[in-house]
C-alpha cells in the first residue's frame, strides 16, 4: 500500500491529521531554510559592520560604510539612533546617557525581534507534532479494532496490517518534530551569538556617545 492509498482510505479525522502534519513539516522547513540563510548573512554583516565602525574616523563616515555592509539592517539603526534629536519632549528628560540607553534599547529589541522570527513556530512544531501523530495512531488503531471485531474472527494478519498502518502516523509525527527541535536548538545558538555581539556593540555606542566630545565630530 502506498501513501496515497493509505491517505484516501482513512476517514476525515485521519486525513486532517495527515494534512496537519504535512503543513507543519512544510512550514518548519521553510523557516529552517529561511532562518539559516538570514542568520548566515546577519552573522557576517554584524562582524563587518562593527569592524567598519571602529575603523572609521567619524560617525558619519561609519554610517556610510555600514550602509554597504548591513544587508539585514541590524547595526545601522543602532548607529543612526545615536543621532536622534528629541528636544522638547519627555524623551529628552535626563542626561545624554539616559537618552542613549533608551533609544539603543529600542533599536536593539527591534533587531532581536527580527532575528527571532520563526523560533516560536519551530518550538511549537517540535513540541506538538509527536502528539498530533499519536492522535492519528490512536484513531487508526481504534477503527482497526472496530473492523476486526465486526469481522468476528481475529487473526494475526488482520491485526498487524491495520495496526501497522496506523503506526505510520506516529512515525510521521516524529519525522516532523525531530528536524524542528534540532533546528530550534542550532538556530537559537546562532541567534544568541549575534544577540551578544549586538548587545556589546550597543553598550560601546552608549559609552562613546555619553562620554567625551560628540561622536559626530571627526577625530581627524
Amino acid at each position: 500500500m502506498n501513501l496515497a492509498q493509505f491517505f484516501w482510505q482513512g476517514d476525515a479525522l485521519a486525513r486532517s491529521v495527515a494534512l496537519l502534519l504535512l503543513a507543519m513539516s512544510v512550514g518548519s522547513w521553510v523557516v529552517i531554510l529561511w532562518k539559516s540563510w538570514l542568520l548566515h548573512r546577519a552573522s557576517s554583516d554584524v562582524a563587518r559592520c562593527v569592524a567598519a565602525f571602529w575603523q572609521s574616523s567619524s560617525l558619519d563616515e561609519a554610517t556610510q560604510k555600514i550602509k554597504a555592509f548591513d544587508r539585514e539592517a541590524l547595526v545601522l539603526p543602532m548607529v543612526e539612533a545615536t543621532k536622534l534629536e528629541v528636544n522638547g519632549t519627555l524623551a529628552s528628560a535626563g542626561d545624554r546617557a539616559h537618552q542613549l540607553t533608551r533609544v539603543l534599547r529600542n533599536t536593539l529589541h527591534a533587531a532581536l525581534t527580527k532575528l527571532q522570527h520563526g523560533q516560536v513556530l519551530l518550538a511549537t512544531v517540535g513540541a506538538t507534532a509527536p502528539f498530533v501523530g499519536l492522535l492519528g495512531t490512536v484513531w487508526g488503531i481504534y477503527h482497526a479494532l472496530i473492523g476486526i471485531a465486526s469481522a468476528g474472527q481475529v487473526t494475526i494478519d488482520k491485526i498487524s496490517g491495520p495496526v501497522g498502518e496506523s503506526l505510520i502516523m506516529t512515525a510521521a509525527g516524529l519525522m516532523v518534530a525531530i528536524p524542528a527541535v534540532l533546528a530550534f536548538n542550532v538556530l537559537g545558538r546562532a541567534v544568541a551569538r549575534i544577540e551578544a555581539e549586538l548587545e556589546g556593540f550597543a553598550r560601546d555606542l552608549r559609552e562613546l556617545g555619553s562620554a567625551g566630545p560628540d561622536p559626530r565630530v571627526s577625530v581627524r
